[in-house]
C-alpha cells in the first residue's frame, strides 16, 4: 500500500479515472493494471489557489486490504444493566458500546426526546420562556444536537474515531464525514440521527427514560430521580455519569456528599458574527465559485500569557440562546447541513485559569470558576432584562465606545447596544481588544465594524473536573461510578465526548 496525495481544482471533484491513473503511476504499474483506491481524507486548501487536496491509499490488487467493520450489537433484553446518566454524545455512544459488549444500557435524561425539545427551544427564542430541563443544552442529543454537528477531532489518542464516524453514517449521516478534514452533519440532520440511535438501543433491549432528572446517586448503586413530579429509582452495579458541562446541580450533589471535585480552567468571551461574504472574501482571496462551501476560520493568539482563540466556528450559521438557568444570557452557534445563512459566527474566548478569577471567588473553592462563570452570565441578563444579548460592533468594542447602532443579527431574541468592554471581566476584555486587530493580519477584513460581538460565550467547557482513576476510569472515591465526557472535564466536542463514553463502557465490560 502507498499513500498518495492528489490535488484537484476546486471547480470539480476527484474522478475514479484520475485517481486510479495516479495510483498506477506512483505504484509503478502499467496502464492496464488494476488498483484499489481508498480516499481517506479530503480538505480544501485556500492558501494560494483554491484546490481540493485528497489523501488516497493505493493498493495493488494482490495486496491485502481490510475494511473497517463495526462490531455487532447484541440482544441485551435480559443482560445486566448499566445506568447511563445523560443522553448527549458521551451517553449515547457509551450506550451503543454497551450493546456491543452485551450489557444493557439504561439511559436517564433530564430533558425531552430530540423532537419534543424543539418546541421548548422555540419558546426560549421566540417568547423568552426557559425550561431549565429542556433547552439548547439539555435533552436528547445534548448540546451537540443543536450546534452544527462539527466532528473536528482527528486525534487517535482518545480511541479509534472510526467507531464514532461509522456509527454516525450507519444512523443516517453522509459518508463524506469519513474523509472530510472538517466534517459536519448539520443541525437539521442530527435529530433524525439521534432518534435512530435511540431506536437501535431500545430495539436491542436497552432503555430510555426522558424527563428524568437525577437527584441522588447512592453507592451500590441506587440512582434516584424525579420523573413527572414523582421520585423513581434505578439500580445497577455500575453508573456512567455523562451529564454535560452545564449540569451544575450534579457538581453540587458531589459536594454535598463529600466527593471530590476540582476547579478547572475554561474559556469565556463573546460570539462574533460577520456577514459570511466577508469571511469568504478573506479566506478565498476574493475568488469564489459556485459550489464552494461557506468559508471557515480559526485562530489562536497569545496575549499576556493567555490564549485568545476562536471556538465552535459556524460558517453560514445562526446564533441561539443556550441559557440553562433563569436570568442568564448565554449564546451558542449552529448551522444547518447546507450552511447557507448569510452570517458566519464563532466564539472568541480567553482562557481562564483558577488564579485568574477575582479574589472574592477564591472562597468558593472548587466552585470558584463556576460561580464566576454564572455571575458573568447574570450580568448580561441584568443589562438587557431579557434573553436579548448585550452587543457591540468590533471596532467600537476595541475602542471602548458604545455602538450608536447595530447591524442585523441572526440571534432571534435580539441584540441591545451595550458596553461589552465594561460587562466582560477586565482581563478578558483587555486581551480580546489586543487580539482582534492582530487576527486581521491573517484574515484580512476580519477587524471591521460590520462584525458584531454578542455576550456571552461561556459554556466552552466545564469549569469543574470530577477526578477519576486514569486506569479504571472510576470516580476516585466511588468505585463503579464513571465520570465521563465534557461534564466530568475529560473531553470537548462531539467526537471526543463520544470516545470518552466508549472508553468508559469498555472499562466496565473489562472489569466484569
Amino acid at each position: 500500500m502507498k499513500e498518495i496525495d492528489i490535488v484537484v481544482p476546486v471547480s470539480r471533484e476527484l474522478s475514479q479515472e484520475v485517481m486510479e491513473s495516479e495510483a498506477r503511476r506512483q505504484l509503478g504499474l502499467p496502464k492496464a493494471a488494476q488498483v484499489r483506491c481508498i480516499v481517506t481524507r479530503k480538505s480544501l486548501d485556500a492558501r494560494k489557489d483554491v484546490v481540493w487536496r485528497y489523501r488516497v491509499e493505493a493498493y495493488r490488487m494482490d495486496e491485502p486490504y481490510q475494511p473497517y467493520v463495526l462490531p455487532e450489537y447484541q440482544d441485551v433484553h435480559d443482560a445486566e444493566p448499566v445506568i447511563v446518566i445523560g443522553a448527549g454524545p458521551a451517553g449515547m455512544f457509551a450506550a451503543l458500546r454497551l450493546l456491543m459488549q452485551g450489557l444493557k444500557p439504561v439511559v436517564l435524561e433530564r430533558g425531552k426526546d430530540v423532537h419534543r425539545r424543539k418546541a421548548d427551544m422555540a419558546k426560549l427564542s421566540r417568547d423568552g420562556e426557559l425550561d431549565p430541563d429542556s433547552n439548547y443544552c439539555y435533552g436528547e442529543g445534548g448540546a451537540g444536537a443543536f450546534s452544527d454537528g462539527k466532528l473536528f477531532t482527528r486525534s487517535s489518542k482518545r480511541g479509534d474515531i472510526r467507531e464514532v464516524l461509522y456509527q454516525l453514517v450507519k444512523f443516517g449521516a453522509k459518508e463524506d464525514i469519513l474523509i472530510e478534514a472538517h466534517p459536519h452533519i448539520g443541525t437539521d440532520k442530527l435529530p433524525g440521527i439521534v432518534e435512530n440511535i435511540r431506536n437501535c438501543i431500545i430495539a436491542h433491549g436497552g432503555e430510555y427514560h426522558f424527563d428524568t432528572r437525577v437527584t441522588d446517586i447512592i453507592p451500590g448503586f441506587t440512582v434516584k430521580a424525579v420523573h413527572e413530579g414523582s421520585e423513581v429509582e434505578f439500580k445497577a452495579s455500575d453508573v456512567i455519569l455523562a451529564t454535560g458541562h452545564s449540569a451544575r446541580d450534579i457538581y453540587e450533589l458531589f459536594d454535598a456528599k463529600g466527593w471530590e471535585i476540582q476547579a478547572k480552567g475554561f474559556a469565556l468571551g463573546v460570539r462574533v458574527e460577520h456577514p459570511q461574504h466577508i469571511i469568504n472574501n478573506a479566506q478565498y482571496h476574493g475568488r469564489q465559485w459556485q459550489g464552494m462551501p461557506a468559508a471557515e476560520y480559526s485562530f489562536v493568539e497569545q496575549v499576556d500569557g493567555r490564549g485568545v482563540f476562536s471556538f465552535c466556528m459556524c460558517p453560514g450559521g445562526i446564533l441561539v440562546p443556550s441559557s440553562t438557568e433563569p436570568e442568564t444570557v448565554v449564546l451558542n452557534g449552529m448551522s444547518n447541513s447546507e450552511r447557507n445563512s448569510k452570517w458566519a459566527n464563532a466564539g472568541v474566548v480567553v482562557s481562564i485559569e483558577p488564579e485568574d478569577v477575582p479574589e472574592e471567588y477564591q472562597k468558593y473553592g472548587a466552585f470558584s470558576l463556576m460561580n464566576f462563570q454564572r455571575d458573568v452570565e447574570r450580568r448580561m441578563y441584568s443589562y438587557t432584562g431579557s434573553f436579548a444579548a448585550p452587543a457591540q460592533r468590533m471596532k467600537d468594542f476595541c475602542r471602548g465606545i458604545v455602538s450608536a447602532s447595530l447591524p442585523k443579527t441572526s440571534y432571534f431574541p435580539g441584540a441591545v447596544s451595550a458596553p461589552l468592554h465594561e460587562l466582560l471581566p477586565e482581563n478578558v476584555y483587555k486581551r480580546m481588544r489586543l487580539a482582534f486587530p492582530t487576527v486581521d493580519r491573517k484574515i484580512h477584513g476580519y477587524y471591521t465594524n460590520d462584525a458584531l460581538l454578542l455576550g456571552v460565550e461561556s459554556r466552552t467547557s466545564s469549569p469543574i473536573r470530577i477526578p477519576r482513576d486514569p486506569e479504571t476510569l472510576e470516580c476516585a472515591q466511588v468505585p463503579g461510578l464513571y465520570p465521563c465526557g465534557e461534564g466530568a472535564g475529560y473531553s470537548g466536542g462531539i467526537v471526543s465526548s463520544a470516545l470518552d463514553g466508549i472508553r468508559c463502557a469498555c472499562a466496565i465490560a473489562e472489569k466484569r
